[in-house]
């Protein structure tokens, strides 16, 4: 599907004073502005993923989870996540967010095919789905990703908390997610035969 865009003024001429706008750095990010303007129209496309170690035969044996804090200072649990920017491949969004939340040294083992165990869907009101999202209605693609390396923290994740997967699963961490993500994480381990 094409969007049009408005046609340029045709009596517009640039002045002696006029100066053609500088190029955009990268074409595939909003501004603020824009990115408020887009979340009141348009569904966003997101990334998510639960970091995981594995033993030797690729059992999950620990479960990563950040520790946040919101703007009101609450302190909230969840995944790494991000939006997936236009031109941006699945492979490469979810990449770039697992070095933003966990370090470039976490040295994620991404999965082979893009095909991922979930789809969620936010929505600013609550009721209609089990996840949330106040700023916007959005649209998740959910992976389980191992990662090999040091997880590092990053950006506004204060810390990085391995647990079991029994301890993942817990209605005590669930309730301490954000945006109903204990959902997430609970489907996550079911999708590595971690809950029956």
């Amino acid at each position: 599907m094409s969007v049009r865009t408005p046609d340029p003024d045709p009596d517009w001429t640039p002045g002696p004073d006029d100066e053609p706008p500088p190029p955009p750095t990268n074409p595939g990010w909003l501004s603020d502005l824009e990115l408020e303007q887009v979340r009141r129209r348009l569904p966003l496309l997101y990334v998510e993923a639960v970091p995981v170690r594995v033993d030797g035969i690729g059992q999950v044996v620990e479960v990563g989870v950040l520790l946040r804090a919101t703007a009101t200072g609450e302190m909230t649990r969840t995944l790494v996540s991000g939006r997936v920017m236009y031109g941006e491949t699945l492979r490469d969004a979810l990449y770039r967010h697992l070095e933003k939340d966990l370090g470039p040294m976490a040295f994620p083992q991404l999965p082979a095919s893009p095909v991922p165990f979930s789809v969620a869907e936010y929505f600013p009101l609550p009721g209609l789905t089990a996840f949330t999202d106040d700023r916007q209605h959005a649209v998740s693609l959910a992976y389980v990703v191992p990662v090999t390396g040091t997880c590092d923290p990053r950006q506004d994740a204060l810390e990085l908390t391995w647990m079991t997967p029994e301890e993942a699963a817990s209605d005590a961490v669930s309730a301490e997610m954000e945006g109903g993500r204990g959902a997430l994480l609970r489907t996550a381990l079911a999708s590595v035969g971690m809950l029956r």
